[in-house]
């Protein structure tokens, strides 16, 4: 009897010294649960894909694994996290016109006329990535400038930020749009004289955008999975996919069922409508080994400051007949944030302007009586608000969902639009934080470019890529790289209420990582952050890329 213990002993014992894998020889960086940055020499990952266990140098690690990984000294960090990314809208930017390097309206031009003749097909020309801020073009591009190089196939190309979109004649005509076309609530129709310029706001792009054909589903496969290339080529193990439609659910999926999803995604329906279509009566469980849930839905308080749409409590500056646009009314905000809250589904809504978070941190307060326990409602970029409004944001633990690589390219504009004397609570990271509201950071993927470590370099700096401006803009708002870290890793996966399952390298939670070529917390300048490559990224204790 004795011999026969001993024996099943022995086996219990060598069924516990042998795992899954072993990440060995690295310079490990992580954060505690009190989000302390924790050093680590190795890594064992279980069967499951989970951390079971960091190692310091000199401990003594287990006997046999089934795979032992060299990572020769590489600096190792949690895999980083965008909490407000389109992840189809990545992916069909790779594949169609992206005019977002072009600096003037000629070279956009004559990338447009380029992209024309080498495809003369589909006959729809549709890109984005303008922008006349960008060009120093001092106006809006119109049909004019479309029709001079491509007047004989119809053009729909979405402004950078997605919230405005630049036609050609041939569209206008084909949509139907004409000088009797009324701009829909929510929307501005721009115009030369009496005659539309090709030019519309938010809600009107979907006077064009009803007529543009809809991607094949082989399109859309190929666009996803470009997306994928491009999230875990920078570094991105998850992102918040913000405004998914059902297409583009039934595009994740396709990807799930063939094994093809790689990286994690926390779906927020983009509206209602899209919202009740997929996930019906509540948030869909994860799907697909923890890579794959909708848990929320995106709505839309105003549009963006670089179309003047953003929603401001007084008059643009360098506009003052317009404040911006107002997407619903108080009663309406509330009606859908609540729709959405009664089934246990989360709330993120785009708010820029003033007027737009004042609206929204009102209907958040009237609503957290009715729906209490942990809402975690969202608050989408959070660019402009009232100083008197910023302790608002703590009362109900509302969350700031921001971009900072946002403010690098904003600041210039953001100084015209309202001067600098209504710009207080603007980019405000280290009030938020000293506040108490928990900061998620994101990139606002395709807007801005989805590496993370570009943003990591702008929240420690303040400065875009070309250290401007000299000591920073607001530099009283900069955070330490370990605050910008968690805001990139637990903040972001706090924010989707997965931080019981990513967002750090504890025991317990998904071996997501990545492997990167320099020692960012060994004193680095905001210009070696920034520039920062990634050699792997690893899902659940398996590399994903480079394969």
């Amino acid at each position: 009897m004795k011999k026969i213990l001993a024996a099943v002993a022995a086996l219990l014992c060598a069924t516990a010294a042998s795992a899954d894998v072993l990440v060995d020889n690295v310079n490990g960086y992580t954060l505690t649960a009190e989000g302390r940055l924790s050093r680590f020499a190795a890594m064992l990952v279980g069967d499951d894909g989970k951390v079971e266990r960091l190692y310091q140098r000199g401990d003594k690690k287990p006997d046999r694994t089934r795979f032992r990984f060299d990572g020769k000294g590489k600096t190792l960090i949690p895999g980083l996290i965008d909490a407000h990314g389109h992840v189809m809208g990545l992916g069909f930017n790779a594949l169609q016109l992206d005019l977002s390097e072009t600096n003037s309206l000629q070279e956009a031009q004559a990338k447009i006329a380029a992209y024309a003749a080498a495809n003369p097909s589909p006959r729809w020309i549709v890109g984005r990535g303008w922008n006349q801020e960008k060009w120093g073009l001092g106006r809006f591009p119109t049909a004019a400038d479309l029709d001079a190089i491509v007047p004989n196939r119809p053009i729909w190309l979405e402004r950078i930020d997605g919230h405005a979109g630049w036609a050609n004649s041939l569209a206008m005509k084909e949509a139907g749009v004409t000088a009797k076309t009324a701009a829909p609530a929510g929307g501005k129709i721009e115009k030369t004289g009496t005659q539309p310029n090709g030019i519309f706001v938010d809600a009107a792009t979907g006077l064009i955008d009803r007529i543009v054909p809809s991607p094949v589903p082989l399109v859309r496969d190929r666009a996803f999975q470009k997306a994928q290339e491009l999230m875990l080529s920078n570094g991105l193990t998850a992102a918040a996919d913000m405004g998914t439609s059902p297409e583009d659910w039934l595009t994740m999926r396709r990807a799930g069922d063939a094994g093809r999803l790689k990286v994690r995604i926390m779906s927020y329906a983009g509206g209602v409508d899209a919202l009740l279509a997929v996930a019906g009566t509540g948030p869909t469980p994860w799907l697909y080994d923890g890579r794959l849930r909708m848990g929320g839905v995106k709505l839309y308080s105003d549009g963006a400051l670089g179309s003047r749409g953003a929603w401001l409590k007084q008059p643009y500056k360098d506009s003052p007949k317009e404040r911006g646009l107002t997407f619903l009314s108080d009663a309406e905000i509330r009606n859908l944030m609540s729709r959405a809250a009664m089934d246990g589904f989360q709330v993120a809504v785009h708010a820029i302007g003033d007027a737009a978070n004042a609206q929204l941190l009102g209907a958040i307060e009237e609503l957290a009586d009715s729906y209490k326990g942990d809402r975690r409602w969202r608050i989408e970029h959070a660019q402009i608000i009232d100083p008197a409004d910023l302790p608002r944001l703590a009362r109900f633990g509302t969350i700031a969902s921001m971009q900072p690589v946002h403010e690098a390219s904003d600041w210039r504009m953001a100084e015209a639009r309202l001067g600098m004397e209504r710009l207080g609570g603007s980019y405000a990271w280290k009030t938020m934080l000293a506040n108490g509201v928990p900061l998620a950071f994101g990139s606002d993927f395709p807007v801005e470019s989805p590496n993370p470590f570009h943003g990591l370099a702008v929240a420690v700096s303040r400065q875009d890529a070309q250290a401007q401006p000299p000591g920073g803009w607001m530099p009283e708002q900069r955070l330490s790289l370990e605050q910008a870290l968690r805001a990139f890793t637990q903040g972001a996966a706090y924010a989707g209420f997965a931080e019981d399952r990513i967002g750090s390298l504890e025991k317990g939670k998904f071996a997501d990582f990545v492997l990167i070529d320099r020692d960012i917390f060994a004193d680095a300048s905001p210009e070696q952050i920034r520039e920062t490559k990634v050699v792997e990224t690893w899902i659940a204790g398996n590399r994903a890329w480079p394969q």
